[in-house]
Order: C-alpha cells, then structure tokens, then sequence
C-alpha cells in the first residue's frame, strides 16, 4: 500500500493539493533515507485531539498535533498523525503567517518525528525547525 491517507475527524477541513502534498511528504521520507510503508494524516478539531491527548498520553492539553509511530522495523515510516485544523489556524493567525504554511509546518513536523527528531530540549527543537524549514523550502 504506497500511499499517504487523509482523513478528517470533526471539522468541515478538507486538505486540498493532496497529490502534492503527498508527493512532498515521499520526497521528505527518501531524503531521510527511510522506507514508506503506511501513513495516515487525520486532520480533526480541538476538542477530538484533546481527547486523544488526555486519552492516550494522559496530557490534559490542547495541542496541534499528536504522532504515533506505529513501525515495527527501524527507518520504516508508518504511523498515524493526527492535526488540530483550529490549533494550526490559532498558532497561523498568531504568527501573522498564512494557514497553509503552518499546516505544511505541522504535516513535515510530525513526519520528522517518525523520522526519529525530537523537540524536547532548545537544542532538538532547532534542529527541529530547521530541518522543517528546509523541507518547507522543497
């Protein structure tokens, strides 16, 4: 099954450029010399990814995006990533940004964490962005 999932969980949200976009994410996975085997992106709302944040993590907050890496074997990309359309339309307006660009942001960010990036400390968390704003720049 070569192909990136969209799905969409208690939003009116539709990705649109999905070729594109999909297109993109494969390229991401190739440079980081990883293997594609699954990826779902379930684009939902605020209240749905709190729950599966409270749910799952047993983090009682609201977040913009969660990732579950479900590979079994290293450098295998297979996982579920589920975004917040409203937390990413709140982080866009705040950063006086457009909305895409913080939702390409959001959909390399959590694919990096499959990868194997982190941004638990100041150090991971720059590299981190700058790994997000060279894929951004593809």
């Amino acid at each position: 099954m070569d192909q990136i999932n969209f799905f969409y969980e208690d939003t009116s949200f539709e990705l649109t450029q999905k070729e594109s976009i999909s297109s993109w994410i494969m390229q991401t996975i190739a440079t980081e010399g990883h293997k594609f085997q699954e990826l779902n992106y379930i684009f939902c709302s605020d209240e749905y990814l709190h729950q599966i944040n409270v749910e799952y993590l047993q983090h009682d907050y609201y977040t913009d995006i969660i990732t579950f890496d479900n590979s079994e074997q290293a450098k295998t990309i297979e996982g579920d990533i589920f975004v917040s359309v409203e937390r990413v339309q709140d982080n866009a307006q705040d950063q006086g940004i457009p909305f895409e660009l913080e939702l390409r942001r959001v959909i390399i960010h959590g694919l990096l964490h499959l990868v194997g990036y982190n941004d638990k400390t100041d150090e991971q968390q720059r590299e981190m962005r700058e790994k997000e704003n060279a894929y951004l720049s593809l």
